[in-house]
């Protein structure tokens, strides 16, 4: 073993006894302690990979992103994952890429439709509107929070072209029934599935059902790499036109640091360029640049193989939640899985019966002021928001139910950082909030 091998090794053996000793679990004290709603849950592994990139000094997408990808692709069993650097980024992506001029008549072109809810975070809708496409509202069910299933085939109008929409806090929308829809009518459907990693419907992991599926990786979500984000596809096209978007609109397709995977990388002719124009600057899209480094990427390979741990411990705080909430039905509607569907909980939504003796802001309140981290339904109805105020959107019926949970929801945590003594701290301030 040379010198710098020795230096690496030894470097890295410090860097795990670090994180060993520094980011050691600590004993939890009720009312001192903050019982976070979401949260980075890592160990040695993560510390070791992020440094083991910092020595490489790769810095941008490099063999760590390509594991990644590979692992990935695998764990959803298609042939494209695609790291990006957000899952808002993703969402760009996977809409963009159906507006292709490669894909032809079955582009999206400006006016055309797509169906979502209102009742989410703004990063499903903004790409509908930034391609400028027309949303299509549909409301949402009370207790489980996803698109009314019998609406999604009956909001389809002359221009609709595509469903876009996620499996909102992990419980999956009636794919039977937007399946159904999109077969029917010719539709295209993105899978937002950014906070239902691990989530299954008949068995089958929810992102494997439409054209493209989106990921992120914020500290919040399932695993995390601190930013960073993917999308999945099994359509090759798609794969080259995500991949193109991604990659500043080029039509070259190497990875980086590759050059003619094509094998004819000197002999295209493209647009209005000269034959023979170098294949690595040729731009078939108007595209971004919206790769990671290498060591989020690294951060990642590690948190992936933490996965099947993590989707116990949600299911798991999900079902503890539950059982002791229960007896409080008077006053919450708890959250139910949808038929069919196995979710990987990204949380607990409560919603505060109008029957109710207090409200919302009431039990937020006391929850927030005892240290329990709460949050809303995201942007609630995002059509009331001021960013939309001017927007060109379409609704199908109402969105009652999207205005109550707007007004009554609110939602804790199930992240697998919430052990039994701090689950029990919870339902404890709970209890004691209604006996006053």
């Amino acid at each position: 073993m040379d010198r710098s091998e020795d230096l690496r090794r030894r470097i890295l053996e410090l860097v795990e006894q670090y994180a060993r000793e520094e980011h050691a679990p600590k004993p939890f004290v009720p009312g001192r302690d903050f019982v976070n709603y979401g949260g980075r849950v890592f160990g040695a592994e993560e510390l070791r990979g992020a440094t083991e990139a910092v020595l490489d000094f790769f810095l941008t997408a490099g063999r760590f992103a390509e594991r990644f990808e590979s692992d990935f692709a695998s764990y959803f069993k298609v042939p494209g994952a695609f790291l990006v650097n957000s899952g808002s980024s993703a969402n760009l992506l996977a809409l963009t890429a159906l507006t292709s001029p490669k894909l032809g008549e079955r582009r999206l072109r400006p006016g055309d439709e797509v169906i979502t809810v209102a009742a989410g975070f703004p990063t499903t809708l903004a790409p509908i509107l930034q391609n400028r496409l027309v949303p299509v509202f549909v409301d949402v069910g009370i207790g489980d929070y996803t698109a009314v299933a019998e609406r999604i085939a009956q909001a389809v109008g002359p221009r609709t072209r595509a469903v876009m929409m996620a499996h909102t806090m992990g419980n999956p929308f009636d794919l039977d029934a937007v399946m159904a829809a999109v077969k029917k009518h010719d539709l295209w459907l993105v899978e937002d599935n950014c906070d239902s990693l691990g989530s299954t419907y008949r068995g089958r992991l929810t992102g494997t059902f439409g054209a493209l599926s989106t990921y992120s990786f914020y500290p919040a979500h399932h695993i995390t790499m601190g930013e960073g984000g993917c999308v999945a596809t099994n359509d090759e096209q798609l794969a080259r036109i995500v991949c193109s978007l991604r990659d500043w609109g080029r039509d070259c397709w190497c990875e980086s640091g590759q050059d003619d995977t094509c094998k004819k990388r000197f002999k295209w002719q493209l647009g209005k360029l000269p034959f023979g124009y170098d294949h690595k600057y040729i731009y078939s899209h108007i595209g971004y640049n919206l790769k990671v480094t290498d060591m989020q990427a690294a951060v990642g390979v590690a948190q992936l193989e933490k996965l099947p741990e993590f989707i116990r411990a949600r299911k798991k705080n999900y079902v503890y939640l539950f059982n002791q909430l229960k007896k409080y039905e008077k006053y919450f509607m708890l959250p139910y899985p949808t038929l069919k569907s196995s979710p990987s909980w990204f949380g607990f939504p409560l919603l505060v019966k109008e029957t109710a003796p207090f409200g919302r802001t009431d039990i937020v309140g006391y929850l927030e002021k005892n240290k329990i981290a709460t949050r809303m339904l995201f942007g609630g109805n995002l059509i009331k928001q001021p960013a939309y105020r001017n927007t060109k959107y379409r609704i199908y019926g109402n969105l009652k139910n999207t205005d109550l949970a707007m007004n009554n929801l609110f939602w804790i945590g199930t992240y697998p950082g919430l052990n039994k003594e701090k689950l029990e701290y919870v339902v404890n301030v709970i209890k004691k909030f209604i006996e006053k």
